[in-house]
Formats: structure tokens, C-alpha cells, sequence
């Protein structure tokens, strides 16, 4: 490819000679060859459309020349529709505040407004910092980029994800209405439900999902932009800030608007700790779920069998037949992904220090990774298996008659002492609870027939 020589404050640098970029991300691309784990797409996305909206509201004020601001707003355009994307080389792992992965924005944008200029790279028609950058800092930049990302994948991505999830849910929970089963706390035999019921319950734990993550929409819907380096907003000039965000706002579809205190919004990231919290309410959520399916579903002869999973692949590479839960394992895995990207999450928002959180692009990379995994995993357990999902009626029927817990229905015709008597020598005997009540004589058979019918009990109250 060869190289060309780029000079910034600290001397020459050899950057790729086709580089969009400049001297100070090559410095970085040398100093941080850590993860080769890069931003998402989603947030580089973010950056073009604070960087475009920057220069569109100052070129409209007249602080930037027009054809520059014009140029620059192309270019950022590029970096939004994915053009770019092969000039963003950082390391998520990198100084602190994402102040390398801003210059990168900088370099590339600049490089390509010149080119959109008639100029070839290298000229700095025009300039990353003072018209890219301008009436901005990596410490409100990176920051919002985190906010707008977070939103935008959260609104567009992961919330109708889990909405669709929700909804097949539901339709399986009316579909099992009247599949009565053995309830089981412990996972020892408790008193009977329905198929229905338990699916019932799964529909809400993500209904609730999406309740908490739209309870942490509007923080995440407050942008730091217009502190530039410590929350003072020096350098930008009155008013700026808020021309960007509304074109941000407008641009995006969402509601975003400028912070009310620059100095938390800059200094802290209690936001995307509070959003990431809500990610794992929901990643707990999806894997209590997944590992009751694998459960329900289990055997199929020899476990517990009272659904049926469709069959996507062989599960073994020795035993010929067998098929695995692979889409619940799977959304297992991304779960405990996503739990140990919020102890990262949270780790980081603890280190807030003084005017900077100095662990953004680690807190940004972790949360966006999270809200895209979810997102997929829920997708995909909704359309290859949730959907496919059948009960074996018959199987739950079998197993419920054998529940010697049933006598809890009995509690109050002979109380939970004698009931208690009755379980033991039923299980001692192999006999049933019936045959061990009617032998004693605490019910006769129209009693009896009242007292067990397994599907009233599954709707409560005395029977």
C-alpha cells in the first residue's frame, strides 16, 4: 500500500498511504493493539450524525465557512450510511475518555470533505479540529455518542424485538389454556397448573422488560453535548449545543435533548449504568425462560417431555438421534454475556473522576454489545423456537394424575396433618390418593370426584 508522513504536535507519523485518517489514529492504531474488539456500527453511525449536525448548525451560524460546513456534512453522512466504516481502526481499549476514537472521526471526515472539496488527502482544506471538531470535545462527544447509540438501538432494535417475543408468548400461553400439568417449586411435584399459566407468566417477565427499558429512555435521551472539555462549555459558543441536539433530535426521530447539568452529564455515567441494569433485568429474564424450556422439554423419554421444541440440528457427533435445546442454550449464553458486561458496566461508572469518567469506550462498547445481542437472541428465540413450541398434552396429563401433591386439595375437607399422613403412605404404597382416602374413609367418591378435579385447582380458592 505504501505510507505517506502526517505530522501533528508530536512529530511525523507514517499513515497508510489510501488512509482517510491522520497522524493521531495512527498513533493510537500503534499504541493500543489490545482486543482487535472495534465500535459498533451503531455507534460509529452516532458520531457521523453528531458530527454532521455540528456542522450543519455552524455553517448556519456562519461560524464555519459554508462550503466547509457543506463538505463536512457529506462526509459525516457517509460515516452514518457505513461508507466509512473501514477508517475506523481503534481498539474499544483506548485512553479513557474515547478521545482517540473522536480524533478518528475528526481525521476521516476532514480527509473526505477535502476530497468532496476537489482536494487529495493531506491538503487540509479542511481542518479535524477546527471545523470537524468544531465547538465540541471527545469529553461531550464520546458521551453523547453513548446516549444516541444506546437510544437508538434500544427504540429501534431491542424493544420491538422483545415486543414480538411477548406476543408469541401470549398467543402460546392461549393456545395451552386448558393443558393442565404438575406445578413444581424446588423442582419437586407442587400443585397443578396449566401450560398456559406458565407461559403466561414468561409473556409478562418481557412485557416488564420493555416497561424498565423504557423507564431508562429518558436519561439516556439527555446528551452531553455543549460542555466540551470539563462541562463549562468553553470553546462553544452560546446556544450551539442546543442548535446540534435539536438537529440530532430532528434528524434521528428520537427525542433527544441537552442535559440539564453539563457537569453530571460529563463527570458520570449513572445513565448507562441504570440502562445496562435494565439490560440484565432483561437478559435474566430471557434465561429463566430458556432454562424452563430446556426443562419442560427434556428426555424425550426420560425427562420431564410435557413440550416439544422444534428439532433444529443433530445434538451429537456420537449418539445418533439425539437433538439439544440449542436456541435456549444459546440465549443462556447471551444472557451471562450480557450480566458480565454490566459488572463492567457498573465497575466503570464507579470510576467517575472528578470532571471525567475515564472508562467510556469499554462502558460504550459493553452496552451496545449488549443491546445488540439481546436483541438477536430474542429474534431468533422467538422465530426458531418459541414459535415451533407444541405440548405434549397427553405426557403433562400422565405426570399430573401421579402428583401425590394433589392432597393439598384435600387441606381443607381433612386438614394438613391427616393430608400429610395420606401423601406418605400413597408414595410408601405406589397407590394413588385417592385409593389411600377412600381406603381410610375421609371422603367418599362424589367427594372426592369435587375435591381432585386437577384442572379446578389450577384456578384456585376452596374447593
Amino acid at each position: 500500500m505504501g505510507h505517506r508522513i502526517e505530522k501533528d504536535s508530536m512529530g511525523d507519523v507514517r499513515v497508510p498511504a489510501g488512509a482517510l485518517y491522520g497522524a493521531s489514529t495512527q498513533r493510537a492504531v500503534e499504541n493500543f493493539p489490545i482486543s482487535n474488539l472495534r465500535f459498533s456500527r451503531r455507534f460509529i453511525w452516532s458520531l457521523g450524525l453528531i458530527k454532521g449536525s455540528a456542522a450543519r448548525a455552524a455553517g448556519a451560524a456562519g461560524y464555519v465557512p459554508s462550503e466547509i460546513s457543506s463538505a463536512i456534512s457529506a462526509a459525516a453522512d457517509e460515516v452514518m450510511e457505513g461508507v466509512l466504516d473501514d477508517q475506523f481502526v481503534l481498539d474499544i481499549f483506548q485512553t479513557g475518555s474515547g478521545t482517540s476514537t473522536n480524533t478518528n472521526a475528526n481525521e476521516v471526515i476532514a480527509a473526505r470533505a477535502t476530497q468532496l472539496l476537489g482536494g487529495q488527502i493531506g491538503d487540509r482544506l479542511v481542518h479535524p479540529n477546527d471545523h470537524v471538531n468544531y465547538g465540541q470535545s471527545s469529553n461531550d462527544v464520546i458521551p453523547t455518542a453513548i446516549h444516541v447509540a444506546a437510544a437508538a438501538d434500544v427504540r429501534e432494535g431491542l424493544v420491538p424485538a422483545l415486543d414480538r417475543l411477548a406476543a408469541s408468548l401470549e398467543a402460546k400461553a392461549r393456545a395451552f389454556a386448558d393443558v393442565v400439568k404438575s406445578g413444581r417449586t424446588h423442582l419437586m411435584d407442587a400443585t397443578p397448573v396449566t401450560l398456559g399459566q406458565e407461559f403466561s407468566g414468561y409473556a409478562v417477565q418481557v412485557r416488564r422488560g420493555v416497561e424498565r427499558l423504557s423507564a431508562v429512555l429518558p436519561d439516556l435521551d439527555e446528551l452531553a453535548l455543549g460542555g466540551t472539555a470539563v462541562g463549562t462549555g468553553i470553546n462553544a459558543p452560546s446556544g450551539f449545543a442546543s442548535s446540534v441536539i435539536r438537529l440530532i433530535a430532528e434528524r434521528s426521530g428520537h427525542p433527544f435533548r441537552e442535559a440539564g447539568n453539563h457537569f453530571e452529564a460529563q463527570a458520570a455515567k449513572d445513565a448507562v449504568v441504570m440502562a445496562s441494569g435494565a439490560l440484565k433485568t432483561v437478559a435474566v429474564s430471557l434465561f429463566k425462560i430458556a432454562n424452563d424450556l430446556r426443562w419442560l422439554s427434556s428426555g424425550p423419554r426420560t425427562g420431564l417431555a410435557e413440550i416439544k421444541l422444534p428439532s433444529l440440528q443433530p445434538g451429537s457427533s456420537i449418539m445418533p438421534g439425539k437433538v439439544n435445546p440449542v436456541i435456549p442454550e444459546m440465549v443462556m449464553q447471551v444472557a451471562s454475556h450480557v450480566v458480565g458486561n454490566d459488572t463492567a458496566i457498573t465497575w466503570g461508572g464507579a470510576n467517575g473522576n472528578l470532571e471525567l469518567n475515564v472508562m467510556m469506550p469499554m462502558m460504550a462498547h459493553n452496552l451496545l454489545e449488549g443491546i445488540e445481542l439481546l436483541t438477536n437472541a430474542a429474534s431468533t428465540f422467538r422465530s426458531r423456537c418459541v414459535e415451533g413450541i407444541e405440548s405434549n398434552t397427553e405426557r403433562a396429563r400422565r405426570l399430573v394424575e401421579q402428583n401425590l401433591i394433589v392432597v393439598t386439595a384435600l387441606n381443607p375437607r381433612i386438614g394438613y396433618d391427616k393430608g400429610a399422613a395420606v401423601a406418605k403412605e400413597a408414595f410408601a404404597s405406589g397407590r394413588t390418593i385417592r385409593e389411600v382416602v377412600l381406603e381410610k374413609g375421609l371422603l367418599d367418591e362424589e367427594e372426592l370426584d369435587d375435591v381432585l378435579d386437577i384442572k379446578q385447582m389450577t384456578e384456585g380458592g376452596v374447593l
